[in-house]
């Protein structure tokens, strides 16, 4: 189905100018990157703490920021409504995330209930001293008492219109935008 009215809300320089900004933010909130591990949540967050990571090696000039990959699929409370979807391996650094601050990384923050279940597969995997999230786009419309610390970009939607953000990495473009049904 082809949505009524799309409209572009960011290009790739304003993702680009976006995620510098968030890692400026982490970088002052944690006074540094010493004891910080980004952590993507599969698929597009991925690609974005990689992002993250290259921003904050070279502003930090600390190129050893460990950087991994986070799959929900199993923690998902609509798994029944989903159409299936094989699991992803999740990598978690080898320093691990013990006493460390993890800052999720994701594209888009909408219900709050794939952060909740970020935080549940989080707990399996060890403890961290503190987790922070950072998104791409916050639009907004949560279920759960969840808000990211980091936000590149604040956009009010509906619930009939859908966000859809576009990677290089897995698109082939940059940008976001506002699809209306």
């Amino acid at each position: 189905m082809v949505p009524a009215r799309t409209h572009a809300v960011l290009d790739a320089d304003d993702i680009s100018r976006s995620l510098r900004r968030i890692a400026h933010e982490i970088l002052e909130r944690n006074r540094g990157v010493d004891n910080v591990v980004l952590l993507g949540i599969l698929t597009r967050g991925v690609p974005l703490a990689r992002r993250l990571h290259d921003i904050l090696a070279d502003t930090a000039a600390q190129a050893d920021i460990p950087v991994g990959a986070l799959d929900i699929t199993m923690y998902r409370d609509d798994l029944a409504a989903q159409p299936t979807r094989a699991p992803h391996p999740t990598s978690i650094p080898a320093s691990g995330i013990d006493d460390k601050t993890v800052v999720l990384v994701d594209d888009v923050l909408y219900s709050g209930r794939t952060i909740r279940a970020a935080l549940e597969a989080l707990s399996d995997l060890g403890r961290p001293r503190a987790v922070q999230l950072a998104v791409l786009v916050d639009r907004g419309h949560r279920e759960l008492p969840i808000r990211a610390d980091y936000v590149g970009k604040n956009l009010p939607t509906s619930h009939d219109e859908r966000v859809r953000v576009s990677l290089v990495e897995i698109d082939g473009n940059d940008g976001v935008r506002i699809e209306e049904n």
